[in-house]
């Protein structure tokens, strides 16, 4: 009797399982440019992911003559991630470039550009990036190593914020530009 109420259940199971699959659509778009769109629909929530973006969807300034950062045409260091349900979401844009400049102009120019959003950590160890669920703000590492030259900018809280992470690349500067939100109930990252 055991053996076939486990097959009953395991029977539910598959028969649940190909239900939720059937009711996935998953839908690629290749766009102008080398660029990617993929946008996947389930019962429980909706993923879209794509390659199309830009400083501007960070939420951030350009800055001045940056070209992206592209290894190749496969690999454009430019990435927007939405996964969204019912009762949560999260968000994070994320672009690279390359600039002629010294890091200081970089760092000096979105010092003033992040200000906007807040109050600006400089973090030469990087974001602390498991956030409790009770903690109100972002904060630096305060482990990890120190890269010479390396510094991260950051404003918003663990739900919503901002980063430039700059580092020396030869005589110019490569960095890039984050943008994290997260809605819905959260218990650590």
């Amino acid at each position: 009797m055991k053996q076939a109420g486990n097959a009953v259940i395991a029977t539910l199971g598959s028969l649940t399982l190909l239900f939720a699959l059937s009711a996935c659509s998953i839908q690629e778009q290749k766009q102008e440019g080398g660029n990617k769109k993929v946008d996947i629909k389930t019962p429980f929530a909706e993923i879209h992911v794509g390659t199309d973006t830009d400083a501007k969807d960070t939420g951030l300034s350009a800055y001045p003559g940056a070209k992206p950062k592209s290894d190749n045409d496969e690999d454009k260091h430019h990435a927007n991630v939405q996964i969204g349900g019912e009762n949560f979401g999260i968000k994070v844009v994320a672009a690279s470039y390359i600039s002629d400049d010294s890091p200081d102009k970089v760092i000096d120019f979105y010092r003033k550009d992040l200000k906007k959003y807040g109050s600006v950590l400089e973090c030469p160890k990087g974001i602390k990036e498991n956030h409790g669920k009770d903690e109100s703000e972002i904060k630096c590492s305060d482990t990890g190593r120190e890269e010479t030259g390396k510094l991260d900018l950051a404003v918003g809280v663990p739900d919503k914020q901002r980063i430039v992470s700059i580092k020396p690349d030869g005589k110019g500067t490569e960095f890039s530009l984050v943008y994290i939100q997260i809605n819905g109930k959260r218990e650590t990252l």
